[in-house]
């Protein structure tokens, strides 16, 4: 019976360890396939990383190749840039200049205009002076009785300039006048001349007295309008751009024929860039350009108005 029991107990050990071992072995088979499903997993994620990897190092590359390109750019930009406000001072320096040359060509006219007003006035009094000579006198009777001494002798005649002497032909009497009010002003033309040449001469202050007389005693002529535009030369040149703009109002306003105009709209423009008031400047020139787009100072003015960036589109409208 001992035996017996042995074995029995023997083979219940077994069974039990059999049984014990059986759902330990299907556990074990669930763990090696998890574990090789995890395995898979960290091999694609692996793979991912390293496909990322590429990527982020393909987009590195590009965006350094991008920043590159910005950087190049960026210096291309600012080396135009400045060769571009180069150009401008430069250009700007040639406006001036060229702005001078054409202001010196319309003194010159002008002055050359003021010699050829005196140069005809001369002649005409030549020609009159030969007309004088050259008519037919009658022969006086030989039985002309002689002046009683209550008879006034005839006048002298003499050569008169034009500041006033008496010229050939002319009685003294009537030459002088017999009851002087005061000292007669010289002729606009001589004025204008004397002021033309002192401003010429660099003489300013007493060009600036010179033109004031002018447009004193000659205040309708179109000699005044000159007159009050050089004197807006003066004052620019002065550095008294307030002045300089008042002066050259009174050409645009009251005389909106003279020949001076579109100097007195461009340097007016001028003036107020001086002033450092830029919009009264560009709207002064667009009113230049606008006037009189084939005008010498239209170009000047296109050109600053380029400088600074702004463009001018001249309106066209319908003659009549």
């Amino acid at each position: 019976m001992t035996k017996q029991m042995k074995y029995i107990r023997l083979a219940s050990t077994v069974f039990t360890i059999v049984l014990c071992a059986v759902p330990a072995f299907a556990a074990n088979k669930d763990m090696i396939q998890l574990q090789t499903q995890v395995q898979q997993l960290q091999d694609s994620v692996a793979r991912l990383q390293q496909s990322n990897d590429e990527r982020m190092g393909v987009m590195k590359d590009l965006v350094q190749q991008n920043a590159d390109q910005v950087n190049k750019m960026s210096a291309t930009m600012e080396a135009l840039s400045h060769s571009l406000q180069t150009q401008n001072e430069a250009q700007g320096t040639k406006l001036d200049q060229l702005s001078g040359q054409i202001q010196s060509l319309n003194d010159s006219l002008d002055e050359i205009k003021a010699r050829l007003g005196k140069l005809e006035a001369l002649t005409q009094g030549i020609q009159n002076q030969q007309q004088t000579i050259t008519a037919p006198s009658t022969p006086a009777p030989d039985n002309t009785p002689p002046p009683s001494a209550t008879q006034a002798p005839l006048p002298d005649t003499a050569p008169t300039d034009r500041k006033g002497k008496p010229s050939a032909g002319i009685p003294m009497s009537d030459a002088t006048p017999s009851a002087p009010t005061g000292p007669a002003a010289a002729p606009v033309g001589d004025l204008y001349k004397s002021a033309l040449g002192d401003y010429m001469a660099a003489k300013y202050s007493l060009a600036a007295g010179e033109f004031a007389d002018v447009i004193r005693y000659y205040p309708d002529q179109a000699l005044s309008g000159n007159s009050f535009y050089y004197l807006g030369e003066i004052d620019y040149r002065a550095g008294k751009f307030e002045d300089a703009i008042k002066d050259y109002d009174m050409v645009l306003q009251h005389f909106p024929d003279n020949n001076k105009i579109p100097a007195s709209r461009l340097h007016k423009g001028q003036a107020y860039f001086a002033l450092k008031q830029n919009d009264a400047g560009v709207r002064e020139l667009r009113a230049l350009i606008q006037r009189f787009p084939n005008a010498p100072e239209a170009m000047l003015a296109r050109s600053k108005l380029s400088g600074m960036g702004i463009t001018v589109t001249p309106r066209h409208t319908a003659e009549r």
